[in-house]
């Protein structure tokens, strides 16, 4: 899933990076625009019945929300794919950040349900995307069934130094993006969860 809780500073003034304010919060805050704004941009531009077969829903439900996506700035027409009448849509970034703990302390409360919607659609997506590998790693090749991982660990910190590993594993993954050129044999996308939170001590 596309959307990255602001948890520590990120680069917001990059022009693949959208900044959430309160107002596009609230008009990405839906099960399905999430979904959509996800398959755009992890499989690339696509039509609106494009977008329905592969998720399961229907033409006109997701042309409309298409439509209040572009509304809010995270998607747009993609005008050297559009024949005719028929319209394709790309993602207008390639990540979405916003800081959560200053929507979940908003005073409007239509807000606060927003940043909940987000965070719990984007965890699930991440549990799907997990159990769908762990489901079909068998089809693929000996190679990838070694190279993944899902591990957890656990250590005292404070909120500052919690905030550093965040930038420092950003950072690490981040200097990975451009390395594998497109078409490479044997290269295939990866996708990285990054999960850091507080648990109570009992």
């Amino acid at each position: 899933m596309p959307e990255t809780p602001d948890g520590a500073e990120f680069p917001a003034d990059s022009p693949d990076l959208h900044k959430v304010d309160a107002r596009s919060l609230r008009g990405l805050a839906h099960p399905l625009r999430l979904r959509l704004l996800g398959a755009l941009r992890e499989f690339g531009p696509a039509t609106a019945s494009a977008l329905a077969a592969r998720l399961g829903e229907s033409s006109g439900s997701t042309s409309y929300h298409l439509r209040q996506l572009a509304t809010y700035g995270f998607v747009e027409d993609d005008p050297e794919r559009g024949k005719g009448r028929e319209r394709w849509w790309r993602a207008a970034h390639r990540g979405t950040v916003f800081d959560s703990g200053r929507f979940l302390d908003h005073p409007d409360p239509e807000v606060r349900g927003a940043v909940g919607v987000v965070l719990h659609e984007t965890a699930a997506a991440h549990t799907q995307e997990l159990g769908t590998w762990i489901g079909t790693m068998r089809e693929w090749p000996e190679t990838w069934r070694h190279a993944w991982d899902i591990s957890d660990f656990q250590m005292r910190l404070t909120p500052d130094l919690t905030e550093e590993l965040i930038q420092k594993i950003h950072a690490l993954v981040e200097s990975y993006r451009d390395l594998v050129p497109e078409g490479t044999e044997g290269a295939a996308t990866v996708r990285s969860h990054v999960h850091l939170f507080p648990r109570p001590a009992e």
